[in-house]
């Protein structure tokens, strides 16, 4: 919050969240997205050429190197829009969006708590590839 000039009046910036379709380092939408275990997005183009100079992460300052990114696989309808591969909702700035670790298929939260939380199966819904509660990181 910053305060004007004559008259004191407040002004305030409004805090816009960036899209999960764009690199948080570029503020580009990503073209090959990996992510950190936080679930912070990159564009690989941008983020190795970066971690070759500073070695960290841009977005918090920790320590962070390229073996630790997990590569993304999104899925897009033939809209050409981003969605969920299982119950097929397109992704918006509301969805909630979780990523699988050992694959990197990335799905709406509530097809992974339906099917696999929930049923108590614990493989990838795409590759059937299996992975644990830890596993899953949230990326929006």
């Amino acid at each position: 919050m910053t305060f004007g000039g004559a008259g004191g009046r407040k002004k305030t910036q409004i805090f816009r969240r960036l899209p999960f379709d764009c690199c948080s380092l570029s503020l580009q939408p990503f073209e090959h997205p990996v992510c950190t275990e936080d679930g912070i997005i990159f564009d690989l183009v941008n983020i190795v050429p970066y971690l070759k100079k500073f070695g960290t992460n841009p977005a918090t300052g920790e320590k962070l190197d390229a073996k630790s990114l997990i590569k993304l696989n999104f899925f897009k309808n033939a809209n050409d829009e981003y969605h969920c591969p299982i119950s097929l909702r397109v992704f918006n700035e509301n969805t909630h969006i979780v990523a699988i670790k050992p694959s990197g298929n990335v799905f709406a939260y509530e097809a992974v708590e339906r099917l696999n939380i929930k049923a108590k199966f614990w493989k990838d819904l795409m590759t059937d590839e299996p992975f644990t509660r830890k596993d899953i990181i949230t990326i929006q």
